[in-house]
Parts: C-alpha cells; structure tokens; sequence
C-alpha cells in the first residue's frame, strides 16, 4: 500500500477582480495571502496602514475575487486524492477542473475534499476559487432574520452574521479592513490509509509522582496495526503497537517521576514528543507527532476568608499561580504575513516582560501553530477565548451548525498544547446583554427556551460549547464568558471581571485601582501614544508631515477609541505637567502616564493575593500586549513591537520579589464643629510580593529626599530579618511620610523610596512621589549622567536631585534596553541592561523625563 503524500498547492497563485472586464490575472505576492496585500503588490492600493488610506481601500471589501493556480497530479491507482483548505476567507466557491467541488462559509473551519474523481491523474490541473463580498453577505443575512435583535459594540452588526475575524469589521484600536482569500495553507493528500487525528487525555496524580497518559488515534481507511511512542529530548520513553479496531487505536502509558511542565519562572517546560504511526503488514502508511506536556492544571474556585464570594485561581501542579499577563489581539489586519519568527518575538516579549498568561481574545482568531508552540516552550499560560465579541449573536440552523463545527474542528488542533487552562465562550457578549436589557433568566435551565428569547446566543455559550469542550478537553475548565460570574458581569466577588472604569465608565483615578479590584481582572487599560517612530511610520511624509502633532487629523485617525481625546486629556491634566511641543515630549508624557497607571493596577492588586484561603485577586490581564496597525491604544508594545514606557513599569511590577508603597491623606476635624482645627496625616502604607516558592529573608530600608534640593531627609533600616512568606504578599508596616518640620507642607516635595536586600544585594526597589505629580516641583537636573559602561551592556543613569520617569530612546531599532522609564534618585546609579551599543556611544541615545 502507498504511503501517506502530502503536495503543496502553493505555487503559481493568480488573481483577478470577478467584476470587472479590464482586470487581468497578476501573480499573487506570497502564499497564503490576502487580497489587500496581492493588491499591495501590484501599487493597485495605497497601504492602509499610512495616513487616512484605510478609507481609499473599502471598495475593495465590496467586491469578489477569484484565484486560480495550476498543479500537477501524481498518478494514482486506487489511493484517495483530498484536497486540503486550512483556511478560506470566508464566502468562497472552490472549483477544480470545471467542476465546483466546495462552497465555504466560515473562515474558521478547515475543510477537507476527495476530489478522486475529478483530478487529471498524472497531468496539470486547474484550481479556482472564487470569493464572494463578505461584507454583502453579511448585510443580506441580516436582513434574511428580522425577528432577530441585531445589535453590537463596534463595527457593523452585519459582523454577528458570519464567522469571519470580528476585529475586519473594525474595533476601537483597529480599521475596518475586510479580507479575503486562501489565507492558509492548501495542500494535496494522496493517501489509501491516514491518521485524521491524534490526540490524548493525561492524568497526573495529586502527588505529582506519577501520570498516565492515553494516546489515541482515529484512523481513515485499511489498516491494521498503529505503532504509539512518546520520547523526551530524542530518547523513547515508551512504545506501545495495537490493533486498529472500528477505525480507532488507543494506548495507556503510565510513568513515574514525569517531567513535568511548568509555567514560566515555575519551573521548566519539558515537552514530550507522541508519535503514532499506522501500519499494514510492517509496512508503513502514515505516521505524525504531536508535542505535550505532563501537567496538573485546576481552576480553583472556593470560599475566602473575610471576603464574600470565591477564589478564581489557576493552579498548575499545586502551584497557586498569580496570573499576571495581557490580552491579545491578532497581530496584524494582514494575517498571512504574520511570520513564525514573529509570533515568537511576541512571545518572547511576553516571557522578558515576566507576564505569565496571555488571554486570546474572542473577536480575532484560533491563532498560528507557531503561537501555540512558542507558548508550550516559554511556559506560558494561555486563556483562550471562542470568536464571539461583544454583541448578541444569532442562532439560526445554519449559524449553530457552522459554530459547532468550527469549535469542534479548532478544539481538536488545540487540544494537545499544555498552555491552554481554561476555554471561554467569548468576550463581553454578557455584558452587552446586561446593557441592552436582553433576556437572561439565570433560574430558567431550559436550553430550548434561550432559543427562544431575546438573548438566543446564550445557547451557544452554555449549551453548544459546554457540550464540545465537555467531549474533547474535559480536564480543561470551560468558563461561559469573559466576563462572567456572581449576580452579573460587574461582582468583583466570583468570576472574571473587565475593570474599565478607569478610561471608560466612571473614569476612576488609577491610583484607586485597589477600590475597583476583582477576584481576577481579565481586562482593565490606559492608551499611550506609540513609539515616534511608529508615528513617523503612518504619517505620509514622515518626519517632515505638516500632521506631525498630537492633535492633526491623522493622528487622531490612528486612534480608534470613542472619546480618545477627552480621556486623554483627562488622565495627563490630572496627573502630571505636560506640553505638546516638541511632539517627542508629548508622546513620552502619555507613556509615563500609561505605565504608571498600569504599574499602579499590577502593584496593587498583586498585594491582595495573600496566600492560601485569601487570595483575593489571582490575576490581572492588562487590556492589550499589542496591536494589529500602528496606532494609538491601549497596547504596552505597539505594531512594530517597540515596546511603550508601561511595558517596563509592568514587568518591573510582575518581577518575582517587588516591594510597594501607597500614600493616603487623611484630615480629622477636632470636633464636629470644626473645619479650622484639622489635623492632617499623610500615610506610607508598605507591602512586598514574593512569588517565589521559597521563603525568603530580607532587610528593609527606606529613604527620602527632598525633590526640589536633592538633600537626603532620611535613612533608616526597618528590618534586618523580615520573613517574606512564599507565593504571596505581606504588609510590612505603615508609617507617616518622613519630614522635618510638620505642617510645613513639607510631605509634597518628599519622595520615598523603599528596597528589599537580600544577602547584600538588592532585589528590590521602589521610588514613591507625591500624588499627584503636577503638583510636584520637579527640577531640572544640572548633573543627569547617563553613561554606557566599559562592557556595551548596560547604561548607567545618575542625577544630583530626584528625577521621574528616565527614558532612553534610540533610533535604531538595533538598540534594545531591558527597562526603561526609571526613577532616578540622588546617591545611586540605576543601570539598564543594552544590547547594540558600544562604550562611547552615548551620543545615539536621546534622554527624556518629566519636569
């Protein structure tokens, strides 16, 4: 029998326009690809992605495509020929030869089709396919159900209609850009036996001592026999051959000591290697791997101590992890052009960052395998979301079955990768029936009557999904929504909750972000502007662009949020002293607002994760790691992957062993008659995080200065053996801000700042000013140094008086700091760790801070 063949269809790619005569067939610039990017390629359209050009490509969303290539057929003789479709986006007519041999509908779904009887065996063979508008489509479904209660936050409702990438329609950091075409790989199978899946459950024992692993396999076609391994780093570790039964094979291997796999700073990530290869009389017909880890994973919900509700808490081989991470959004509008290499520089920022979760967010894509495997490396947990976002969805016969097979089909390749902890049925859909008033009776459990009411999609989040991830990943929790859980979707008590009431809703200041907290945070964000030279990127003319300030028509264009204007300016003219000139400055206060914002949300919520029975916030997932255009939004790294000030005030905050301090002022009148005879106290409150496994031992000093003169005020050891407990945070004390004379005043110009030493190192460090900032008279330092040492490794950043917020900025991408926006106060030298410089190469650096 012959062996399983797999030919790529990849060569040879035209396209055209359907409907219009004067278009010729041109070669296509990659494969897969889109429309927009072949259309790049001829200078057919500007690139959406410079100045206001998104508006001059919409025309090209409205109207059809056809691709055609040629490609040559092995003889056959008797083996099955299938033509394989990762992925079409998203109406297209597929025909071979003449003959239509597949319509599509789902950009999700891959499709397989035997095409035995219609190929040229040993000849050329013609392949077309055409894709119709998505855009019309949608529209035309739409009206198709009226009795349906059409309705979403961003974009069309049209989106709701078809399952394609909710985020082409256009989001509040993304244009409307809407795709089509081979998207994905198109191979040809020629086979007469084939593994159609392998796949596995695993059991690891409470104690962590043994595991058990089921492989199986579905098999298509004759065969008899399929051989299971599993290696670890090349050497086999077990080996198993059984009987083919009914089209099915299974195995159990049980192993004591498993190497377990671990998430980032947890432990390792060793990954297992499942091979299965079927057979028939000794010979080999197919064979195929597939990665995995050995790992104990459990959300645990369950009653506090002194707080209302439940925990919401991933523990991973009886680790209790704090999961501090983002959300993720696609990477690009231009999806084939997202490159392996790329998914890894991602994640790769994700892991230097010291996040440990990143939540794939419901209106993008299931994402790249490449995605998924730099994850299963880098230890990295990921919260996967089904594609469903904000807006109540429809549940026709045709919808529901196109849903159930897409989830199905998607589970299934996603199953095996040990990052994924939890499925959730999609992004803020509950929260957009809250808002509208949609049904939603918690007490009915009749899945036919959610059919039935005003909100039918409830059936796809807690009847249709509950029942796909129930059969194919059992041991991985499935959560009805982000957000969801307790009375609804805003109790901080139970569940997940998306804390916008900083920037949205009621617009909190982000130093209350401890008020506004949650059992797990899964959203919350602040908009910074981009790297300058991401600006420069979309700005038509570049550096020399009549648009170059913060508030010209392009830049606004490159901001998709409702009300960006007005929340920006809000937050800066709260907090801090700002200019719009040079445009550099500008953009570098919205950064230093950012990050302190974020730093604010991570510092203090990581302090109510307080060991076992109180761990009263698990998580928090920054609201985004990126974006899919150069923009302005809430990304802490933008499109170009340059990273924004926050991303470094985030991952100094998520560091292992932090030590944080928080003011408050409180008055008391002496009597209730009063409002002259007021005494006023201005309070430090002191707390360190340990995430480490390990009980740790350290001293603990504090200092200040007075900002203006640059006179250190105060000094004082306060420990010399202060136990940080593992795998939580600990208060250390509270005292009153250090001054020399009282009611002077003295407490607005005194910063703080506090470390943690261990064995003479310092492992830990923190500046605290007075809040907020533009009250602060910050001085311009007469002796900032900033020197890069004799190694080229790092550079050395001094100043004679506190300095807030030190950022270096480089021109050349080359350069690569691994912090940025520190806190420099007199008598230390704070070194950032650079590659790409040598010593003496201070001049390529540009130094920014606030005054």
């Amino acid at each position: 029998m012959a062996s399983h063949t797999v030919i790529p269809i990849s060569k040879g790619w035209t396209f055209k326009q359907v409907d219009d005569e004067s278009s010729k067939f041109l070669p296509v610039a990659q494969f897969p690809t889109n429309v927009h990017l072949d259309l790049m390629h001829h200078n057919l359209i500007p690139d959406p992605f410079v100045g206001k050009n998104e508006n001059a490509v919409q025309w090209v969303g409205e109207r059809a495509w056809v691709y055609k290539t040629s490609f040559h057929s092995p003889q056959t003789s008797g083996e099955k020929a299938v033509l394989a479709f990762d992925g079409l986006d998203t109406y297209a007519t597929v025909v071979i030869n003449g003959k239509e041999i597949l319509k599509t509908e789902n950009m999700f779904i891959p499709e397989r089709v035997d095409v035995s009887n219609f190929l040229r065996s040993g000849s050329q063979n013609i392949l077309e396919i055409t894709f119709e508008s998505t855009w019309t489509v949608g529209k035309k479904l739409v009206e198709k159900y009226p009795e349906h209660r059409w309705g979403c936050w961003n974009g069309d409702v049209s989106r709701l209609a078809v399952r394609k990438a909710q985020y082409h329609y256009g989001w509040d950091w993304g244009p409307m850009l809407m795709t089509c075409g081979p998207w994905k790989p198109i191979n040809l199978e020629v086979y007469e036996s084939r593994i159609s899946d392998l796949y596995f459950t695993t059991d690891v024992d409470k104690s962590l001592k043994s595991a058990e692993v089921v492989a199986k396999a579905d098999v298509e076609g004759e065969a008899s026999q399929v051989t299971f391994e599993i290696s670890l780093d090349g050497t086999t570790v077990s080996s198993e051959t059984v009987e083919v039964v009914e089209g099915f094979a299974t195995a159990t291997f049980r192993t004591q000591s498993p190497a377990l796999w671990y998430p980032a700073t947890y432990g390792k990530q060793p990954l297992y290697l499942l091979t299965a290869t079927l057979l028939t009389g000794g010979s080999e017909l197919d064979s195929t791997s597939k990665r995995f880890g050995i790992r104990r994973a459990e959300l645990v919900q369950r009653k506090l101590e002194d707080a209302p509700g439940t925990s919401f808490y991933f523990e991973i081989n009886n680790i209790p992890v704090f999961c501090g991470g983002s959300d993720w959004i696609p990477a690009d509008n231009f999806l084939p052009r997202i490159s392996p290499q790329r998914y890894r520089d991602w994640v790769k920022l994700v892991v230097d960052g010291n996040q440990v979760m990143v939540r794939i967010w419901g209106g993008g894509i299931f994402e790249d395998k490449s995605f998924y495997d730099a994850c299963d490396e880098s230890g990295v947990l990921i919260w996967q979301d089904f594609l469903f976002g904000c807006g109540n969805y429809p549940t026709n016969d045709d919808f529901l079955a196109s849903v159930k097979r897409e989830a199905t089909e998607n589970v299934k390749i996603l199953r095996h990768h040990p990052s994924i902890v939890i499925w959730a049925g999609n992004n803020e859909d509950y929260q957009y029936q809250e808002s509208e008033g949609l049904d939603y009776d918690p007490e009915d459990k009749d899945p036919s009557s959610w059919l039935k009411s005003t909100f039918p999609a409830r059936y796809i989040y807690e009847k249709l999904l509950v029942d796909v991830t129930k059969e194919l990943v059992p041991d991985t929790y499935y959560h009805f929504g982000s957000p969801f859980g307790g009375k609804d979707t805003r109790d901080p008590t139970v569940g997940d909750i998306h804390q916008w009431n900083v920037w949205h809703g009621t617009q909190e200041k982000y130093q209350n972000f401890d008020k506004i907290s949650g059992r797990f945070v899964s959203e919350f964000g602040m908009e910074g502007f981009p790297n300058i030279k991401t600006i420069d990127s979309y700005l038509p003319d570049g550096k020399k662009d009549p648009d170059r300030y913060p508030q010209s028509l392009t830049v606004d264009f490159h901001n998709k949020a409702d009300g960006h204007e007005r929340r920006i300016a809000l937050y800066l003219v709260e907090n801090m002293q700002y200019k719009f000139e040079p445009f550099e400055q500008f953009v570098y206060c919205t950064q230093l607002m950012q990050a302190e914002c974020l730093a604010s949300a991570y510092r203090l919520w990581k302090r109510q994760w307080k060991g076992p029975g109180r761990e009263y916030c698990a998580g928090a997932l920054v609201w985004q790691i990126n974006d899919c255009w150069p923009v302005t939004s809430w990304a802490i790294v933008d499109y170009y992957l340059r990273p924004k000030h926050a991303y470094y005030t985030v991952k100094r905050e998520l560091a292992p062993i932090t030590i944080g301090l928080k003011r408050s002022v409180t008055s008391t009148p002496a009597n209730k008659y009063t409002r002259v005879d007021v005494k006023t106290v201005h309070k430090i409150e002191m707390w360190a995080s340990n995430l480490t496994l390990e009980r740790r031992t350290m001293s603990v000093r504090l200092k200040a200065w007075d900002v203006v003169t640059g006179r250190e005020t105060h000094s004082k050891s306060l420990h010399e053996g202060f136990v940080l407990e593992p795998n939580r945070s600990v208060e250390i004390t509270e005292f009153e801000v250090p001054v020399e004379k009282e009611a002077a005043d003295e407490e607005l110009r005194i910063v703080v700042a506090a470390y943690l030493i261990e064995n003479g190192t310092q492992v830990a460090r923190y500046v605290n000013w007075p809040d907020p900032l533009k009250y602060v008279h910050l001085q311009k330092p007469k002796d900032l140094k900033v020197k890069i040492s004799e190694e080229g490794n790092a550079v050395e950043i001094s100043a004679e008086v506190p300095v807030k917020g030190v950022a270096l900025w480089a021109e050349d991408d080359g350069i690569v700091f691994d912090d940025n926006c520190v806190d420099v106060v007199p008598g230390e030298i704070v070194k950032i760790g650079v590659k790409g410089l040598r010593s003496g190469e201070e001049g390529k650096l540009d130094v920014r801070y606030l005054n």
